[in-house]
């Protein structure tokens, strides 16, 4: 990952407080553990699935679970660096925009690390050259960031956002499903998590202790923890008209964020879910990979539990924030209820496009 040294000295929420002798959090365990569905408790969401991969197939994903989004519209998605090879292809989007969303907004942050996207002038270069141009595309810290609460973190009690976040009265979250160098997966939390974090201090807390020389020194079960409380910031602003889209193509276990420098697709392509609860639509993302072969899902689970990334799902239903039992349904098959091991039977194997 391309990145700039930048050593915080004191509290990067920037309240330049001094570090204290105060106790810190403990992080959580278990991000290296698979729990099966058998094994999990409590009440069962919704999800939506279709194994066509097209703008028919993202229309017809969102249009289950739009009805509470109104008003003006942020869409979280994730442009790529330059050129970069597994982003939802733009086409797709534009389809979904003109059909169903055609006042929304695309809203970004700029990153944390120096590369396309580092400064608002070049990652509006950046968006030209990846060919969002379509819609309005707003980076939400261009003007500054606004700290929002975090109820119930162990880590943080605010975060730091893009500014304009603050505009929006609804938000789509259009997820790229892939594996994360630091989440081990990057789903809708990570969408969310990281991508509405401003580049300079909310994406400071989440990755770097202050007063480390290492930008990246929080990892594993603190930095899942941390990702999530941001995520957890953001969506509680929009209380009910916040609703989520995961398309599972082009998975490399490699981020969006390294562009033309991303590990090489292995994974087959899967289809597109969509639900209402962030936490249901990641696990049944993550269910399905690990329903797989072992030679289709081998690098992939490498990757989520070498990271411990697994520890996205438990604090997010430690934190509330939805249940990691839900019902599939199959949107191909007039509607019928299926299990992650039905939903990708008979994958191809991957071929670049």
């Amino acid at each position: 990952m391309k990145a700039k040294l930048l050593s915080p000295k004191e509290c990067p929420c920037g309240c330049n407080a001094p570090v204290t002798s105060t106790p810190a959090p403990v992080p959580g365990k278990g991000g290296n553990k698979y729990v099966p569905y058998e094994d999990r408790t409590g009440n069962e969401s919704i999800v939506y699935f279709t194994r066509k991969l097209s703008p028919e197939g993202l229309i017809a994903a969102y249009e289950k679970v739009s009805g509470m989004i109104g008003g003006k519209v942020g869409v979280k998605l994730h442009t790529g660096e330059q050129n970069g090879p597994n982003i939802i292809p733009r086409e797709w989007v534009k389809a979904l925009f003109e059909k169903d969303l055609p006042d929304a907004t695309i809203i970004e942050t700029n990153t944390y690390y120096e590369g396309d996207r580092y400064t608002t002038e070049q990652h509006r270069e950046t968006l030209k050259v990846n060919g969002w141009t379509f819609s309005p595309v707003d980076i939400m810290d261009e003007e500054g960031t606004v700290f929002i609460p975090v109820t119930g973190g162990k880590w943080f009690t605010r975060m730091s956002v893009g500014g304009h976040l603050l505009r929006y009265d609804s938000l789509v979250a259009l997820t790229h499903f892939k594996g994360h160098t630091q989440g081990g997966f990057g789903g809708s939390n990570k969408n969310i998590g990281i991508g509405c974090a401003d580049g300079r201090i909310g994406k400071a807390m989440i990755h770097t202790t202050p007063g480390q020389d290492d930008q990246w020194d929080i990892s594993e079960e603190e930095f899942m923890e941390r990702m999530t409380e941001s995520t957890k910031a953001s969506i509680d602003l929009f209380g009910k008209k916040v609703t989520y889209v995961n398309v599972m193509r082009n998975m490399s276990v490699s981020c969006d964020c390294e562009g033309l420098e991303a590990e090489p697709v292995v994974t087959p392509n899967v289809g597109i879910l969509s639900s209402t609860d962030i936490l249901a639509i990641d696990q049944a993302c993550v269910d399905m990979i690990y329903a797989m072969t072992e030679e289709e899902h081998h690098d992939m689970i490498e990757r989520i539990e070498s990271r411990h990334g697994l520890r996205q799902l438990s604090y997010m239903k430690e934190m509330g924030m939805g249940n990691d039992r839900y019902v599939l349904i199959d949107l191909d098959n007039g509607g019928v209820r299926i299990t992650a091991k039905d939903a990708v039977k008979g994958l191809k194997p991957f071929v670049s496009e």
